[in-house]
């Protein structure tokens, strides 16, 4: 009787201490094994994810700049770049500078000719009223009319604009036999604007500003772009800082990421990078068609 107790006391038998606190230290060394792997994988895919988005940002920033910088003289804008303050207080179509540009030039059109515009006369009709109120302060009335000549806008009646200035040209929306221009093919009306590009602070972060130059300040359009600089360069591609004699313009952007990475032993721990352009500029020094 007193055997078959034993026996079973034996069988019966569970997990000493030791054992329980060796399979506890196993089991830790493995979850914390595994927790470093998440974690630098989670680390990894972040710091990913923030080099995409800086580079993201600073392409998507600097296309806009690009274009608009391309465009820069659209419109002949000669004739409002003439007068006694220029657009806005310029009076060059590139005012360079190494961390700055303002460009003057028709970057946007607001709406097409609505009636042919007579050369020797000074009203344009638009094709709404709407499109006419682009024009209707100080620091808005610049106007390019089919893109061959600038005016300004001194009063405005519906669609009707008066300019200072009577056209140079006559402006048809027929063709030579009459038949009316659909609204695409009619001679454009573009608003000339006086821009502003350079960096400074947003938020607290830096950024590529745009300021159009008519009392609102400059605005963001890309953070965690810390640097631009821009060189000149004539036809020859010889460096220049003459206004009348620039030709392409090199552009270059360095940007950070969002976050800086305590693990990156590099600086500050931020994340940089940095993109050159050049670009070809189509309108100046060009005589108007």
């Amino acid at each position: 009787m007193n055997l078959n107790i034993n026996i079973k006391l034996k069988r019966d038998k569970g997990v000493t201490l030791i054992e329980l606190l060796i399979a506890l230290v196993i089991s830790g060394i493995l979850i914390a094994a595994l927790y470093r792997i998440f974690i630098g994988q989670q680390r990894t895919y972040t710091v990913q994810e923030q080099v995409a988005d800086m580079q993201q940002n600073v392409r998507v920033a600097i296309s806009k700049m690009m274009r608009e910088i391309r465009m820069v003289g659209l419109g002949n804008v000669s004739d409002v770049l003439s007068l006694a303050s220029g657009v806005n207080g310029f009076t060059q179509a590139i005012t360079p500078n190494n961390n700055s540009i303002t460009i003057v030039g028709g970057f946007r059109q607001v709406s097409t000719l609505a009636a042919d515009a007579a050369g020797d006369q000074n009203k344009v009709t638009l094709t709404s009223a709407t499109d006419a109120a682009q024009f209707d302060t100080d620091k808005h009335r610049f106007i390019s009319i089919g893109g061959t000549e600038s005016n300004t806008v001194t009063s405005i009646n519906g669609a009707v604009l008066t300019l200072n200035n009577p056209l140079k040209r006559t402006h048809k929306i027929t063709d030579r036999w009459g038949n009316l221009l659909s609204e695409r093919e009619r001679p454009p009306i573009l608003k000339i604007q006086a821009i502003t590009y350079t960096c400074g602070k947003s938020g607290g972060k830096p950024a590529l500003r745009r300021d159009e130059n008519t009392g609102g300040g400059a605005q963001p359009l890309a953070e965690n772009i810390e640097n631009i600089e821009f060189a000149y360069f004539d036809a020859s591609d010889n460096p220049t800082a003459n206004p009348s004699d620039i030709r392409k313009i090199r552009v270059t952007a360095k940007a950070r990421t969002d976050m800086s990475d305590p693990d990156y032993k590099s600086g500050d721990g931020y994340r940089r990078r940095e993109i050159m352009s050049n670009i070809q500029l189509r309108n100046i020094g060009l005589a108007p068609p």
